[in-house]
């Protein structure tokens, strides 16, 4: 299968990965889109997601969500629907809806920031299983607009240090440098 057929094999063609894991992680997704007809598929074991760390530009916050499943403090993402293919427009779709904010857009600009391979325990009648995440940055300029979209999923605006003590996943604490980096840039 061509990247013409599959967006994101473009999109992990021009990816440069930061380390050794992350390489791995990259190699592995890039092998899924390539063999899979829909590598969004809930219903492979090992398929692709899309989630996009939030950032307020003027005050160098940015926003975790509560994720039950996880047991973590997270950025916001998730599944493609059915027919969609594009990872960041998935990306934007989930914060929107995680959120309750409209003005999300890519910050500074529409790159890949991360790819990770995290597992995910069973539950809601689904087997354990793994997601091929593809993370993008968003930004708002009006973060008071936030809007949890269930009372089991609140929102927190933290300071990158106090997102790094917050959140239980490494993973995601290797993002923060990055963001560090762009937000005084």
């Amino acid at each position: 299968m061509n990247s013409a057929r599959h967006p994101v094999l473009e999109l992990l063609s021009q990816y440069r990965p930061q380390d050794p894991a992350e390489t791995a992680d990259v190699e592995r997704a890039s092998a899924l889109a390539a063999v899979s007809a829909d590598p969004w598929s809930r219903a492979l074991p090992l398929h692709l997601t899309a989630s996009a760390l939030i950032v307020h530009p003027d005050s160098a916050r940015v926003l975790l969500r509560w994720h039950q499943r996880q047991q973590s403090w997270l950025q916001v993402g998730g599944h493609g629907d059915p027919g969609e293919r594009e990872a960041l427009a998935i990306a934007l779709r989930e914060a929107r809806e995680e959120t309750g904010l409209a003005d999300l857009v890519a910050w500074p600009d529409a790159a890949l920031r991360q790819v990770v391979i995290v597992s995910v325990p069973a539950g809601r009648g689904e087997p354990a299983h793994e997601h091929a995440d593809l993370r993008f940055l968003l930004a708002t300029q009006t973060p008071e607009a936030i809007a949890a979209e269930s009372p089991d999923a609140p929102l927190r605006w933290l300071s990158l240090p106090q997102a790094g003590e917050l959140t239980a996943e490494d993973n995601l604490r290797d993002l923060f440098p990055r963001v560090a980096r762009l937000l005084v840039s």
